[in-house]
């Protein structure tokens, strides 16, 4: 369980570096990011439910991918003060896209289905 948990971690912090890169590259569309996004979520629910199947960690992280990006048509003072900061941004984002929960929804079946494929 711990070699689980530490290549996990280790998929989080390699797909928020390429997270962060691909931000940085200007002729990459900017929904590979969104995509990646989606793909560190799946592996951060994965971290915390480890022994959970990967249906079921795709579907929660969908669900949360999800929730955070509608939350962004709530603009409440508080939380846009949240959003204007960096870390603000990268967890909340700015503003809801439906081509986003497109983004998050592929990032998420290709690791589900890589995940899967390399399973049997």
């Amino acid at each position: 369980m711990k070699k689980a948990r530490f290549t996990t971690f280790a998929w989080i912090c390699l797909t928020i570096l390429l997270g962060l890169v691909s931000r940085k590259i200007s002729y990459l569309p900017l929904w590979i990011g969104d995509m990646l996004w989606g793909i560190m979520i799946f592996f951060i629910i994965k971290f915390i439910y480890i022994n959970k199947p990967n249906r079921i960690v795709a579907a929660r992280s969908l669900v949360l991918c999800f929730i955070v990006e509608f939350s962004q048509n709530y603009q409440a003072e508080w939380i846009t003060t949240i959003r204007k900061t960096l870390p603000g941004r990268l967890v909340l984002g700015q503003g809801f896209l439906w081509s986003d929960l497109l983004a998050y929804t592929v990032g998420i079946l290709l690791v589900w289905a890589i995940l899967n494929h390399y399973k049997k």
